[in-house]
């Protein structure tokens, strides 16, 4: 019983430690950011790799998840003979929850993962020490720029991925539920408000916030060589995908108490 209290302990505390570490990387990169020069050309290539080279796996995936949802939405509908309302339905799922998780779990598997590697990789072939030689921070160099990059494209995708998702239900209630493509698109409009998209917009900047800073961590953090940057890249993965929903369920819970 004693060696287990010891061990919850010691996982609670090196639980603590790492959000620590966490912030103080956030804190630190965000001080960087108001200093000039900023990376602007460095951003702008991150801002492509994150958002231009995510367009074909983002837009498979929400047609996807747009017609899956329709289907399985339209299973219980006819039943109660109420087709027309799969269209509201589908907009708001997606506007509001679907669309920034779905978009930001893909981003955090496929450019997470990828900053994890590549800033571990030159962390272990000590890249980095020689920034740190010639005078020149890694954080302004490596970390700022993919921030800026995810904190500005994901919300950008998210809207994407929530067209292509409403659009993937459109296939269905058009081509199989026999709805008209006005009826839709009048019930898919009358069902949105502006707070959806503001809710889902905001989450996904902050999605973006935590994909960026818990790769680079774990970036940061590689030692081992090559077996370190494999278990950097994991961890990197992880824990965003743990945070990412964490944070979903602490902002769903925030806007439906703010905005009911």
């Amino acid at each position: 019983m004693l060696n287990l209290f010891v061990n919850l302990g010691e996982k609670f505390l090196s639980f603590i430690y790492f959000l620590g570490e966490q912030l103080v990387l956030c804190l630190r990169m965000l001080g960087w950011m108001f200093v000039s020069p900023l990376e602007w050309r460095r951003t702008l290539v991150q801002s492509k790799r994150c958002g231009w080279d995510s367009l074909p796996i983002i837009s498979v995936i929400s047609l996807f998840i747009g017609l899956i949802l329709a289907l399985q939405t339209a299973y219980l509908m006819q039943r109660l003979g109420s087709e027309m309302y799969i269209a509201s339905i589908v907009a708001l799922s997606i506007v509001r929850e679907l669309g920034p998780v779905i978009t930001a779990l893909v981003i955090a598997g496929r450019v997470g993962a990828a900053i994890a590697a590549e800033i571990g990789t030159m962390k272990v072939t000590e890249q980095i020490d020689a920034l740190e030689t010639l005078a020149y921070s890694p954080i302004k160099y490596l970390v700022v720029p993919r921030f800026l990059a995810l904190m500005l494209m994901l919300p950008l995708l998210t809207l994407y991925a929530d067209g292509i998702g409403i659009l993937g239900g459109y296939a269905i209630c058009v081509y199989k539920l026999g709805i008209t493509p006005g009826m839709y698109l009048s019930i898919t409009f009358d069902a949105l408000l502006f707070k959806d998209v503001f809710t889902g917009l905001v989450k996904s900047v902050f999605f973006g916030m935590i994909i960026a800073v818990s790769s680079c961590y774990q970036g940061l953090k590689v030692y081992g060589g090559a077996e370190g940057v494999g278990r950097a890249t994991t961890k990197a993965v992880v824990n965003s995908f743990i945070l990412i929903i964490v944070a979903d369920c602490f902002f769903a819970a925030m806007f439906y108490f703010l905005f009911p």
